[in-house]
Formats: C-alpha cells, structure tokens, sequence
C-alpha cells in the first residue's frame, strides 16, 4: 500500500452532530454558528435562545428533542451542520439524518458514566459507514490526561482514536492546544480566533512522542509512511495531511480534536479539519451505491410540520439539480411537486430557487412522503437507499382527548407527529377501544403530548394502556340454558344443554355439538354458538374467556316461538350459569424480554428482574458488543410498563430491551383480586 493523496474536497457538506447526552452538542453548533458569522453571538442553552433548541418542549426541558438543521458558510463552502438529540429517548432522530450524511462529528467527553452511550453512538456509525470525527469537549475541565482519556474512550471506537491535538497548559491549566500535524501552538481567545504561538520548550518532548505516535497509525495504512519513520525520516508535511484526510474518509481511523464549545475554543480547528479532510457528496454517493447523473435523486433526512409554512421535507440532494416546482417520483404511481426550496437555520427559512447535489435543503409541501424514502425526478421512481426501522417501542400511554369534540383533529395531530417523528407506534385496541401510543421512553412520549397540546391546543388526558387480561376454567360442568317469554302472539323459547371443559393453554376456543334427532333443528345450532361467543367476551371475572371447549348436547325448541334470537339468549344463559361453577381464574401475559446493558450493570438486571416478578432464564455476552450483556427473562406485560425508567436509570441511560409475548399464566390472590376490582371500578366509571 503506497502513499495516498487526499485531494481537498469541495463542494456542499452535510454533517452530523451526535454524542451523549449533554456532552455538548448544541453549545458546538451554537459556537459554529457565531464563527462563521451565521448568529452574531453565541448564546448558551441555558439562555434558551439558542439556533437548535428553538421548539417550545426543547427550551422547556433543556435539552435537545429533535434533529435540528442550520446551514452555514465557511471559507466560502457551504455546510450543514444537523444538531442530533442525545438523549437515548430521541436517538433515532438520527437514523436518518446519518444516512446521508457526509461526517459525523462525535461530542464526548472523559466521563466514563457515558462510554456505553459513546459506544452505542460510534456502532451505529459503524453499521452505516459514516467516517466521524471525535471532539473532545470541555478539555478545560478534564483532570485526566488527554491520552489517558483516548484510553478510556477508545472500548467506545472500532477504529482508532488517532489525536491530532494536545493540550497546551499553562500552570496546570489548558490555555490551548498543540496541532501535531501542523507542529503549531495555539493559545485560545475565548469566542475569538487563537493566536499562533511557538512550542514551549518544555512541552516539545511531548508533542514529539504525541506525533510520533500519530504517524505510526497512520502508517498502518501507508507502506511508504512507514519506510520514512523506520529510516528516522521526517515524512513531507502535505504527504501526512493526505494520510490524515484519507484515513478520515475511508473510516480507517476517528481523528481526535480537542475543545471547550462553550468558550468557542477549538471550534476554528475543527472547522478546517471538515473543510479539508471530511469527504462530500462524492463518496456519499459511492457509500451509498449511487452513480452521479443528471437526474436530481433526493433523500429524506427529516420531515417538520410549520405552524405556518405546512410540511417541510429536510432533504439531501444527492445527485442533479432540482429547482423549484420540480416533481419528484416515489414510486411508479407516487409523485409530488416541490412548492418551495428552503436554507434552514434552525426556526428560520430563506428561499432559494434550486439546490445542486451536495446541498441540504428544506422541501416544501411533499405530501405523502415520509422520513428515511429517496425521491428522484426520474418518471417511476428509484430504489430507495437506505432502509430505516425504527427500534421496538419499549414505553406506551394510553390516550384521549379531554372533550369528545376533539377526536377527530387529535387524531389528525398524531398522524402529523407520527409523520415527523416514525419512531412513534399508534394503535387503537380493538378489545379495549383505547389509542395506544408507544415510543422509546417517558419523556419521548411526554414530549409528543406537549406538541400535540401546543400545537393544536387539544387537551389530552393519558395514562397506562390496558393490559390484556383474559380468564379461562378449571374444571368442567354441564349445564342447560333455557329462555322462555311469553308477551302476546308469538313468545321466544329456546333451550340448549352445554358441556363445558377447559382446554389446554393457548388453545383458543372450540365449539362442537352432538345433537340427535333434531332436538335443536340445524339452522338454530349457529345461534348457540354465536350465542356462546358472545357471552365468552366478559366472562365471570370480567374479562374474555379462552382455553374452553364447548359442545351442545342437547335442547329443545317450539315449532312457533322458537327463533335465532331465543337461542342466542339460551346460550349466554347457560354459559353465565355454567361458568360460575367451573372455578373461574385471570390470566395474565407473560412476555419474553430481553435486555440489553452494560456488563458492568448486569447484576443489577439481575437482581432487578425477581422484583417484579420475572424469571431470569439467563445471560451472554452481547454479540458485537464488546462489554455489553444480554439478559433473558421472562415478566408480566403489567410489570414491563415502567420497565425502561428502571433500566435506564440503572445503566446511565443505555440499557434497552425487546418484549414479545410468550405465554398466559394464571394470577391469584391478591394481584388477580386487584385486577378485577380495577377492572369493575373501570366498567363503573
């Protein structure tokens, strides 16, 4: 392998801002922003006015809760910078945006509570094969040396964590930092440029062991980079920025910068590491699988919904030119007409006329297109480029509307919120007639119920979705139903004799007859059996029967009172009758879970789950996941409610888990006492 030239890109970039929770992210785009003159100040998030946080749930709760966009120009290329969610809750606001992303530069800091975060963050930058930068943020606050930190985050990385900056201190404190690749010092000037210094002296033993290492990874990559420092030669300054932007762009090595967002410091360093090295639109494309041409192919990294401007499509234009007014084809019989090209920053729009490949824009009024689909201005459509699944709900509440009268514009509302955010779950229950709304935790789904009340001034009351009990028999009886009314002309008449049996779990319901002689004429045999289903809705308990064989066995009926009606009754009386000495018992759901966590908390699931009434079944090693743990179990659906809270709060946030039902088993004492008389309290109301 010889040496690579890098060659300097140009052109439109689109970049990710991702990285744990309140590591920092916001403040680094802010602090971009005022550098290259977008804002004319940087604001700190607690000031509440800051380009990302802008949404009225963001400012409320202090924190990032959805992707937000602003372009900028530096050096005069354009850039768009998207600001993602740390948050675990709202994470997969960056699925998509990843997708067709050219870099993601990864906020972090040495605190080694977040490294299961870090490492979540930097696999799915693996699965999708976005080359990253790592900035090492608040290094005025860090007590560790820098490399101790790289050895503590560098579990997190597939790649190598390959520093390019040192930290220059001054009595103990950083003041700045030393480029290796440059061989430079700078000293900082909070929310200023810095100045170019010489290396201390006492700091130049440092910077020589720091670079040599810095070369010799490079040089794992590059035949002729290691022959020169085998031979103690001093490779050719530009024969080392080409390494370094290469090695960037293919993902070889994660290229480590160092800063404090909040002072404005490194951000300049930063922003000349993404100009120079960080790849464009090109490799995109190839990392993408798609071939440049004429014709505009647009990917949908985010979709809003304006109070005042309607639906806006954030969208990477990924090949061709697309002006205004152009229709862009989903599919062979699915097109939309683009009515309004937009730059973003943050809340704020400016028109534009086209976009060329490379830029990311807003789309105005893409109906029926949805987050994560390719469009191209091809006739038919075009295969789509990524396939974006949004995890498994592992939160729900149950949902209405305060007045009646609002039923149909809340449900409008959360179909607009199911279309920005595809990470959202609605159901309506059939058995239960509630809407179910599920998502990725308590504040995720907090979050959506302040936007619909805000956005469309709904009142909404929520609270935990029913779980689905059912109830079945122990033991078998039989019995007969006979109803008989007599009210002037024709009267009703119809009797039927039931065997009544319990069946084995998860069996379902089964119905037969063994009529002779016409004691219950054929075309009356479907109403008893209608009749029993019926009645198997809310058995004795309250809830649906199942498990529990029915046969009719005998009857009979009158040649003028006899009616489908009369034997329907006849049934549920029987069955009503029947069931209360069968020993009726609840069942409950019990589910399969599987936990993902940290290794280092896996004694804590383990201890936790007996607490709620779960069984473990055991434990492995996460497979890819070095130091990560998968737990299996089995738990009621009523205790996986609140699960995550208690998960999450037990592993820093990370830990996570799939539920798929395994099977029904019977509920006594006072559990199942409780139930009922929940249940009948419900009914009552």
């Amino acid at each position: 392998m010889g040496s690579r030239a890098g060659g300097r890109r140009t052109g439109p970039k689109c970049i990710a801002i991702v990285g744990p929770f309140a590591s920092g992210k916001t403040t680094l785009l802010e602090a971009i922003l005022a550098r290259t003159g977008a804002i004319p100040r940087q604001n700190p998030v607690s000031s509440g006015n800051t380009v990302s946080d802008h949404s009225p749930e963001a400012k409320a709760h202090a924190m990032s809760v959805e992707a937000s966009v602003a372009t900028t120009d530096f050096m005069g290329e354009s850039m768009t910078f998207i600001d993602c969610p740390g948050s675990v809750e709202f994470s997969f606001e960056a699925d998509a945006v990843l997708a067709g992303c050219d870099v993601a530069v990864v906020v972090a800091e040495a605190d080694e509570k977040k490294i299961p975060a870090l490492q979540m963050i930097m696999r799915k930058l693996d699965d999708l094969g976005v080359p990253r930068i790592l900035f090492l943020n608040k290094i005025d606050k860090t007590a560790a040396g820098v490399r101790d930190t790289l050895k503590l985050l560098q579990p997190a990385s597939a790649a190598p964590l390959l520093l390019r900056q040192i930290p220059l201190r001054k009595d103990g404190a950083v003041i700045g930092s030393i480029d290796l690749a440059l061989e430079r010092a700078y000293v900082w000037r909070d929310f200023a440029e810095s100045e170019i210094a010489e290396i201390p002296d006492d700091e130049k033993a440092r910077e020589i062991e720091a670079r040599f290492s810095m070369l010799e990874t490079l040089a794992d990559h590059d035949d002729l980079l290691m022959e020169q420092l085998l031979e103690e030669k001093e490779p050719p300054r530009d024969e080392v920025f080409d390494d370094l932007a290469a090695d960037l762009r293919e993902g070889s090595v994660t290229p480590v910068l160092i800063g404090t967002a909040e002072k404005g410091n490194g951000v300049l360093r930063l922003l000349k590491t993404i100009r120079h090295d960080a790849p464009d639109i090109e490799t995109t494309r190839t990392r993408l699988g798609v071939a440049d041409g004429k014709a505009a192919i647009v990917q949908v990294l985010k979709t809003i919904h304006t109070a005042h401007g309607g639906k806006l499509s954030i969208s990477r234009v990924v090949t061709g030119t697309l002006p205004d007014g152009t229709e862009l084809w989903l599919s062979p019989t699915e097109s939309a007409k683009v009515s309004g090209i937009y730059r973003m920053l943050g809340k704020d729009q400016s028109k534009l006329g086209a976009a060329n490949a490379g830029d990311t824009v807003a789309l105005g009024k893409l109906d029926g297109v949805r987050t994560g689909q390719t469009l191209t201005t091809t006739r038919g459509g075009t295969a789509q480029l990524v396939a974006i699944e949004p995890p498994q709900p592992v939160f729900a509440f149950s949902i209405r509307s305060r007045e009646r009268k609002d039923d149909v514009r809340m449900s409008a509302a959360l179909q607009r919120l199911a279309e920005e955010d595809p990470s959202l779950t609605l159901n309506h229950n059939q058995d239960t007639g509630e809407t179910v709304l599920s998502g990725h935790g308590e504040m995720h789904l907090r979050v959506t119920v302040e936007r619909l009340e805000g956005k469309n001034q709904i009142q909404i009351d929520v609270g935990p979705p029913s779980i689905p009990y059912r109830e079945t028999i122990r033991k078998g009886v039989t019995q007969r139903g006979r109803h008989k009314k007599q009210s002037g002309g024709h009267g009703q008449f119809g009797d039927v004799v039931l065997d009544i049996k319990p069946l084995a779990r998860g069996s379902g319901f089964q119905f037969t007859d063994t009529i002779t002689g016409g004691v219950v004429p054929k075309q009356y045999i479907q109403s008893v059996e209608a009749g029993v289903a019926d009645y198997l809705k809310a058995g004795p308990l309250g809830f649906p029967v199942v498990d529990i064989a029915v046969n009719l066995a005998d009857g009979s009926y009158h040649t003028v009172d006899s009616s489908d009606m009369a034997f329907q009754m006849a049934a549920r009386i029987g069955m009503k009758e029947g069931l209360a000495q069968c020993s009726p018992v609840l069942l409950e759901p019990i589910m399969k879970v599987e936990i993902a966590t940290p290794s280092e908390a896996t004694p804590r699931i383990t201890a936790l789950v007996p607490q709620r009434r779960g069984q473990i079944l055991g434990f492995d090693a996460r497979p890819g996941w070095p130091g990560w743990d998968v737990v299996e179990a089995t738990m009621p659906q009523s205790e996986i409610g609140d699960l995550i809270i208690e998960l999450r709060s037990a592993t820093a946030g990370v830990a996570t888990y799939t539920a798929t039902f395994d099977h029904m088993a019977e509920l006594t004492g006072r559990l199942a006492d409780q139930v009922m008389n929940e249940h009948a309290g419900g009914k009552a109301a």
